[in-house]
C-alpha cells in the first residue's frame, strides 16, 4: 500500500478498515518528506513527533468509535500563514522569526475534530505575496515535474508536496488565484470557496477583503470532504457566512446534462495565452459536452481591469495589515536602532523581502492624500462592476470554464526577473477573488514540455456544489489528476 499515492479519502477508509493505523500514516508522509524534500522545498516545518502523538491519540478516539469522520487519521500539511497551536508559524518571512501563535486558527480546530492530524507547515511567498514560492525566506520550493521550474504561488509548497507525494492533502490560501494557480502548475487539484464560507480567523492576513481558505488535494472528492469539515459559520469571523451548508460530497452525481457553461472569449483569445494550454482546456469542455453539458461562448468584458484593480486593492489592504509587524511583541527585532521610530524603520526594512516592501509602499501610495480617490476609491468601483458582471452571465449560465493560468510553469527566476509577468500569471484567477466566487482548477493535460495545464471552474457565489459537481464529472472521465511525478 503506498499511502503516498492515495487520495485523502482512500487513506481515511484504509484508516477505518483497520488496513492501516493513523500512526503509519503519520510516519509515511512524515518519511517522504524527510527523503524528497531536499529536491523540492515544499515544508518550512516537519512536526515528526507531535505528528506522531497526535495521530496514536486519534486511532483511539477512531478506535472507540468516538470519530467517524472520512477523514479521520489523515496526515494534513498546513499553509505557513495558518495559525497552528505551539507550531512555528512564519508567512515565509525573516520578520516572524520562529513565532509560534498560542491558538489555532478554526479552520485547524475544525480539521483536528474530523480526526484530521497536522504534519507539517508548508512553503510559500512570503506573505502569500508572489505568484512563484521565490520570494520566501527559507528558499525557493521547486515543480516536481521539472525541478528547474516553479511550483506556482503562493500556495506553492501545498501544491508541491501533494504532487510529489509528500503530502496527502493540504491547506492553502487563495487572494488572488494562490491555490488555484499552483495547482495548474503542479497537476494536482485546488479550491477556492466563496468568500465567507470558511473562517479567516487564524489566517495571518494579506488582503483582508480577497483572503480565503481552502483545500489541495488529489481529486474533487477530497476537496468536498475537506469543504465539509471546514465550512461554517465562525462567530470569530465577523464575515463568515450563517447559512446552512449542504454535504458537499454526498451531493457529488457527475451529472452534468443540461448544464450550461461558458467558455470567455477573452480569456481564449488573450494575448498572452499559450496555444497547448488553451488547447487542453477545450478539450476539458469538449469532456464535458459529450457528456450532456451545454458549452457556449460568452464575454467577460473587464478582463483588462482585473489586474490593475486586483493589485491597487491587495496592495492597500496588504500595507494595513502588516503595519502589525514591528519587532516590538514577537518576531524579529533588528539589532541596531535609536529610539522607537528607528526600531520601527529598521526592524522592517530588514525583517521584510523586496516584493513585500513592493507591494506596503504601492499600497501606503494608493490610500495616500490626493491618490485615495484616484486608484483605491476607483479600484473599489471596478470591483463592483467586475461583481455585477458575474452575476448577470449567472442568471444564464451555471458555471463559466477557463484556463487556470495563461501558460503552464515557468522556469525558476524568469518571473522575479519580470514581475509583471508574474503578476499577469494571475489574470484568469484574480477576479474570482474580487467578486468572492468559488473557483476550481483540474489538471486537464499536459504540454510538449511534459508540464501539467490546469482548467479553472467558476460558479456563481455559493455556487460550489455546482462547481465541485463539474470538476468531479470530469475527473470521472479523466485520469489527469492520477499521474504524478517521479520525485526520486
Amino acid at each position: 500500500m503506498d499511502i503516498l499515492k492515495m487520495t485523502a479519502l482512500e487513506v481515511g477508509a484504509a484508516i477505518k478498515a483497520k488496513e492501516l493505523s493513523a500512526v503509519e500514516a503519520a510516519k509515511a508522509v512524515i518519511a517522504a518528506a524527510k527523503h524528497k524534500d531536499d529536491k523540492i522545498g515544499a515544508y518550512i516545518t516537519l512536526c515528526e513527533e507531535k505528528a506522531v502523538e497526535d495521530a496514536a491519540a486519534v486511532q483511539e478516539k477512531i478506535d472507540s468509535g468516538a470519530i467517524t469522520s472520512p477523514l479521520a487519521g489523515v496526515p494534513f500539511s498546513i499553509k505557513d500563514n495558518i495559525c497552528t497551536k505551539g507550531i512555528k508559524t512564519s508567512c515565509a518571512s525573516k520578520i516572524l522569526g520562529d513565532f509560534a501563535p498560542v491558538y489555532n486558527a478554526t479552520v485547524i480546530e475544525r480539521l483536528e475534530a474530523a480526526g484530521a492530524v497536522t504534519v507539517g507547515k508548508l512553503n510559500m511567498d512570503e506573505f502569500a505575496m508572489g505568484s512563484t514560492t521565490e520570494t520566501s525566506y527559507y528558499g525557493a520550493t521547486k515543480n516536481p515535474w521539472n525541478t528547474a521550474h516553479v511550483p506556482g504561488g503562493s500556495s506553492g509548497g501545498a501544491a508541491a508536496a501533494v504532487a510529489a507525494g509528500e503530502a496527502v492533502c493540504a491547506l492553502g490560501s487563495d487572494t488572488g488565484g494562490s491555490i488555484r494557480q499552483p495547482a495548474s502548475y503542479c497537476g494536482v487539484t485546488g479550491f477556492k470557496p466563496t468568500y465567507g464560507t470558511v473562517s479567516r480567523f487564524g489566517l495571518i492576513a494579506y488582503a483582508s477583503s480577497l483572503d480565503q481558505i481552502g483545500p489541495v488535494a488529489r481529486d474533487v472528492r477530497d476537496c468536498a470532504a475537506v469543504m465539509n469539515a471546514i465550512c461554517g459559520k465562525d462567530a470569530a469571523d465577523g464575515t463568515s457566512l450563517d447559512i446552512a451548508y449542504p454535504d458537499y460530497l454526498a451531493a457529488l452525481s457527475g451529472n452534468v446534462k443540461g448544464m450550461k457553461i461558458g467558455l470567455p472569449k477573452e480569456c481564449f483569445k488573450n494575448k498572452g495565452l499559450d496555444s497547448e494550454v488553451a488547447a487542453r482546456v477545450l478539450d476539458a469542455a469538449k469532456v464535458l459536452e459529450a457528456n450532456g453539458a451545454i458549452i457556449e461562448e460568452i464575454s467577460l468584458p473587464f478582463i483588462d481591469y482585473v489586474i490593475p484593480a486586483y493589485y491597487i486593492i491587495a496592495a492597500a489592504e496588504a500595507s494595513s495589515n502588516l503595519s502589525r509587524f514591528d519587532g516590538v511583541k514577537y518576531g524579529f527585532r533588528a539589532e541596531n536602532y535609536d529610539g522607537l521610530t528607528d526600531l520601527y524603520n529598521a526592524t522592517r526594512s530588514e525583517g521584510f523581502g523586496d516584493e513585500v516592501k513592493k507591494r506596503i509602499l504601492l499600497g501606503t501610495f494608493v490610500l495616500s492624500s490626493g491618490y485615495y480617490d484616484a486608484y483605491y476609491r476607483k479600484a473599489l468601483k471596478v470591483k463592483a462592476v467586475i461583481k455585477q458582471k458575474f452575476d448577470e452571465i449567472f442568471k444564464n449560465y451555471d458555471l463559466i470554464m477557463c484556463p487556470t493560468a495563461p501558460t503552464t510553469a515557468p522556469k525558476l527566476g524568469e518571473s522575479l526577473a519580470d514581475p509583471l509577468q508574474m503578476y499577469l500569471s494571475d489574470i484568469f484567477t484574480v477576479s474570482v477573488n474580487i467578486a468572492g466566487l468559488p473557483g476550481l482548477s483540474l489538471p486537464c493535460g499536459f504540454d510538449g514540455k511534459g508540464l501539467p495545464v490546469g482548467a479553472q471552474i467558476i460558479g456563481p457565489a455559493l455556487g460550489e456544489q455546482k462547481v465541485l459537481n463539474a470538476g468531479y464529472a470530469y475527473q470521472q472521465l479523466t485520469d489527469f489528476h492520477k499521474r504524478l511525478p517521479e520525485v526520486k
